[in-house]
């Protein structure tokens, strides 16, 4: 190993002493949900907290005959994109599902979070073997720069069917209930049921008329959110979920009968709204862990693996790249996706490795290990750079520390809002609030940017580079949970490998 790579280990592994109590996690926590409330779609309700935001896409689905209100903008553009918005629904639950306990004051606000999806999904997918996937022209969306009050862009309709399918989109839409389902068993228990019901009717669909959405619907989702990786992972993924809501032998005997056929190994070394298979493993892990399973041990096989990728200094072949300051990296823009996302699974993991008191293998010729404190202490150090702990010394997530990213790439963010501007902006007129080297008039509170998109920590803080600096709905949604269990578990000192 050579000695940049001691240096980068010790970087990572570091007990972070330091910046033990350093952050106010919990405060972070609450910011993180809180960005959510920015992207609502629909008419909001009393209780909406960032005031600048008002009613908009009222009559979304109403060409097509159908209520499709609500939901959620995906980033800083005005369409709502079925597929990340799914994503997004599950991760949030997911994040409630295993750390429901640390998000303390901020669970039934966390729950509200996922309900505005999952509530949406309910409409999405109300007519039998028909997912709506998708509310707006992107291309004629993007040529605007307006707030979503005053949005003048066809609202077109975009659906999946079986004569146009789309297993990937409907599979992670069934996910996202099924997961919901999960959060909302003792909250809500009729709720919770319609939910699960419905995600397997939806999957259902999904595995019946199986084929890419981005092949049916190319012109509409492409190049914004194709799906490059296939519908497999997605259809073993959702397969997953419905197991752990229902505990129905069906779905135990689909992750069994196609394992192999859906890939369930293929390209572990990512995980986002487009490839799931490390997710996958990473969730059907546990029950192997837990002792419920042991046909499952090839998944747990693959998350180990996994791990090893991500862990510098442990594995003879690590895939991930970190920068001089610490961050996880994979070229491409809006790399936080990526950083949280991959925090999240290894979080997790660390997780269900404590309660089984396992340790990751990593092999090689030394037969090198780690135990879960290590893997916490990854996820950790990630989290902390997003907070501030970084060489620019500022804090990735919108009015989080004194210094923050000023003018993301966010239409309602960047234009004056209604209160302010009462007379609608249109779509040309918002051209000079994007060209302004001013900051941006409204605080999206919570939103975590794309950040640096290369290996060099460095960050312009300029609304035209969106690949750095718009935020995500799916860069938010797995980083609620880290934040969680971070708020009440800060001090590494203090963790204990079972």
């Amino acid at each position: 190993m050579g000695l940049s790579s001691v240096l980068l280990l010790a970087l990572l592994l570091l007990p972070a002493v330091a910046s033990a109590g350093h952050h106010d996690y919990g405060d972070a926590l609450h910011k993180s949900i809180l960005f959510f409330e920015g992207q609502r779609s629909g008419r909001l309700p009393p209780d909406q907290r960032l005031r600048w935001r008002r009613d908009s896409g009222l009559h979304d689905g109403a060409a097509a005959g159908v209520d499709l209100t609500g939901g959620y903008y995906d980033a800083g553009d005005n369409v709502k994109f079925g597929f990340p918005m799914a994503f997004t629904a599950t991760l949030m639950s997911w994040g409630l599902i295993d750390f429901g306990r640390s998000f303390g004051p901020h669970k039934e606000e966390a729950r509200k979070a996922v309900r505005w999806a999952t509530d949406y999904f309910m409409k999405a997918t109300a007519k039998r073997n028909t997912v709506y996937v998708q509310v707006g022209d992107a291309s004629k969306d993007h040529s605007c720069w307006e707030r979503p009050e005053d949005m003048d862009t066809p609202r077109t309709v975009y659906k999946v069917d079986p004569s146009h399918p789309g297993s990937d989109v409907a599979a992670e839409t069934a996910a996202a209930l099924a997961a919901g389902s999960i959060v909302f068993r003792d909250a809500d228990p009729v709720y919770s049921q319609r939910l699960l019901d419905r995600a397997m009717q939806v999957f259902k669909f999904a595995d019946r008329y199986r084929g890419a959405y981005s092949s049916s619907l190319h012109a509409a989702v492409c190049p914004c959110y194709c799906d490059f990786d296939g519908y497999q992972d997605e259809l073993l993924w959702a397969a997953a979920w419905l197991h752990k809501a229902s505990r129905r032998r069906e779905y135990r005997q689909y992750i069994k009968r196609n394992e192999v056929v859906l890939g369930a190994s293929d390209s572990i070394n990512e995980f986002g709204w487009d490839n799931k298979h490390a997710g996958i493993n990473v969730l059907i892990s546990k029950e192997v862990l837990m002792g419920k399973d042991e046909y499952f041990q090839s998944f747990r096989a693959n998350a180990n693996n996994f791990m090893c990728t991500l862990l510098p200094g442990i594995s003879d072949h690590p895939q991930i790249q970190y920068s001089p300051g610490g961050l996880l990296f994979k070229v491409g823009g809006s790399n936080m996706q990526h950083v949280t996302s991959l925090s999240f699974l290894i979080l997790a993991y660390s997780n269900y490795l404590s309660h089984a008191g396992a340790h990751v293998s990593c092999g090689g010729g030394g037969g090198r290990s780690a135990p879960p404190t290590k893997l916490r202490q990854v996820a950790k150090r990630q989290v902390d750079y997003i907070l501030g702990d970084n060489p620019l010394r500022m804090s990735y997530m919108v009015g989080y520390g004194p210094r923050f990213p000023r003018r993301i790439h966010h239409r309602g963010s960047s234009i004056p809002s209604v209160a302010a501007h009462p007379a609608r902006i249109g779509c040309k007129a918002g051209a000079a609030y994007y060209a302004s080297a001013a900051p941006n008039p409204n605080l999206l509170v919570g939103a975590v940017v794309g950040g640096p998109s290369d290996a060099t920590d460095a960050f312009p803080d300029a609304r035209a580079v969106f690949q750095q600096s718009e935020p995500t709905t799916y860069i938010n949604a797995p980083l609620m949970g880290l934040l969680a269990y971070f708020s009440a578990h800060p001090n590494p000192a203090e963790w204990a490998d079972d």
